[in-house]
């Protein structure tokens, strides 16, 4: 049995809450990324991990020292890892001559790897080298994905769905206008992924709603896809199985739209419309005749009774 698979018992108050941490929850806590560098990794893989940390801090860990070991070939390393600094997802750098400047992204599942992309860097600005004022530590950012790559193929499917997990940050029940500071971009096209950050600038518009401008913050990098490491269909759908108690109570006659917006059914018994009160005007008042017709057409008609004769 590995060191860290054994049960651990806590001896302090300390290690009690430590562990309580770890525990598995309804809601559970923000999904932390892991920041490693390979046995090869070059100047420009170090940057952009260095970049991508600063954009998830403090819900990130980067790693300074190298690390000798292959994701897709062995996974042991990346598991052991992910265990001892509690996190779920990971981005792997690496070099060498096959595959330049390479950069792996992933997320576990129960300490295990359940997908990883292999993406290739053709092209890459800094953080540093754009000369612009930056977002402060912790600010949640604005995902927007374009092309039509991302709903067709499951190979983007997929990489969507992880660059989600990796970038959305910690879940607000609020948003206010101007927490959004800033928005990550990304664009399929021609078999590459162009991947840009922005920063909103809120200026003055003469009304209530601010006009938006976008300045180029960095990073900026030019992407393309290499291998994948997918998870099964049955697999996928277990992880994203929601637990009983969070999933909402269906009531009758009610239900929602995407955008949160709630509808409700009415059942009503049927109404006589003959009888509805509307406004009384003078050129719709009936004259005696008609009132008389009306009433002759009402009244019920008698039924005769027939004498019988005694016998």
């Amino acid at each position: 049995m590995a060191e860290l698979d054994r049960v651990v018992k806590p001896k302090t108050k300390r290690a009690k809450r430590f562990l309580e941490k770890r525990e598995p929850k309804l809601n559970e806590n923000v999904k932390n990324a892991m920041l490693i560098k390979g046995g090869n990794a070059n100047a420009t893989i170090t940057q952009v991990l260095r970049d991508v940390y600063a954009l998830k801090k403090p819900y990130s860990v980067l790693y300074k020292k190298k690390n000798i070991t292959r994701p897709f070939e062995d996974q042991t390393s990346l598991e052991f890892f992910s265990k001892k600094s509690d996190c779920s997802l990971f981005m792997f750098g690496c070099h060498n001559k096959k595959r330049p400047n390479n950069l792996i992204v992933g997320r576990m599942y129960d300490y295990h790897v359940l997908d990883m992309i292999e993406l290739g860097i053709e092209k890459f600005v800094s953080l540093k080298d754009i000369k612009n004022s930056k977002c402060p530590e912790g600010t949640k950012p604005m995902l927007i994905f374009a092309g039509d790559a991302f709903d067709v193929s499951e190979d983007y499917r997929r990489l969507k769905s992880l660059l989600i997990d990796f970038f959305r940050g910690p879940t607000v029940p609020n948003i206010r206008l101007a927490g959004l500071e800033y928005v990550l971009h990304f664009t399929a096209l021609d078999g590459k992924i162009y991947f840009r950050t922005y920063k909103l600038l809120l200026k003055k518009s003469g009304c209530r709603t601010p006009r938006i401008e976008l300045e180029e913050m960095g990073p900026s990098l030019d992407l393309i896809m290499r291998r994948t490491y997918l998870a099964s269909d049955d697999l996928y759908k277990l992880s994203m199985k929601l637990p009983k108690a969070l999933k909402p109570k269906k009531k009758k006659n009610i239900s929602h739209d995407t955008f949160g917006a709630t509808y409700g059914r009415i059942h009503m018994q049927k109404q006589d419309l003959s009888k509805l009160q509307t406004r009384k005007m003078k050129g719709l008042k009936k004259r005696p005749a008609e009132k008389l017709t009306d009433n002759q057409e009402n009244k019920p008609k008698k039924m005769k009774r027939r004498k019988i004769d005694s016998i």
